[in-house]
C-alpha cells in the first residue's frame, strides 16, 4: 500500500480511475449476461464499447471470458479489438515520447 501512496497524486488518480472503470465494465458485462438469460432489457453494445473506450478494455475482455458473453459475436469482438489496439498504441506512443 505504501508504494501507492508514494506515487504522485496524478498517478494515484489515474490508477484509481482505471481500476474503477474496469470494474464497472466487468459489472456491466455481467449484468448484460444476466439480463440476457432472463430475456429482459439488455445493455446496449454501444455502452459496452464506450466503457472499453474510456479505459475499461481489460475489464471487458476478462468479463467476456468469465461470463462467456459476446464470445460468438465477431462484429462486437472486432470493434473491441480495435479499441484495445488503439489504446495499446496510445500507451506505447506516450511512453516512447
Amino acid at each position: 500500500m505504501q508504494w501507492f501512496l508514494d506515487l504522485p497524486l496524478t498517478d494515484q488518480i489515474l490508477i484509481l480511475y482505471l481500476v474503477g472503470v474496469n470494474l464497472l465494465a466487468f459489472f456491466y458485462f455481467g449484468w448484460d449476461k444476466f439480463q440476457s438469460t432472463l430475456g429482459k432489457q439488455r445493455i446496449s453494445e454501444k455502452m459496452l464499447w464506450f466503457l472499453a473506450l474510456i479505459g475499461g478494455s481489460i475489464g471487458s475482455l476478462v468479463a467476456m471470458r468469465y461470463f462467456r458473453h459476446k464470445t460468438r459475436k465477431i462484429s462486437f469482438q472486432a470493434i473491441l479489438a480495435l479499441i484495445l489496439a488503439i489504446q495499446i498504441w496510445l500507451v506505447v506512443f506516450i511512453i516512447s515520447n
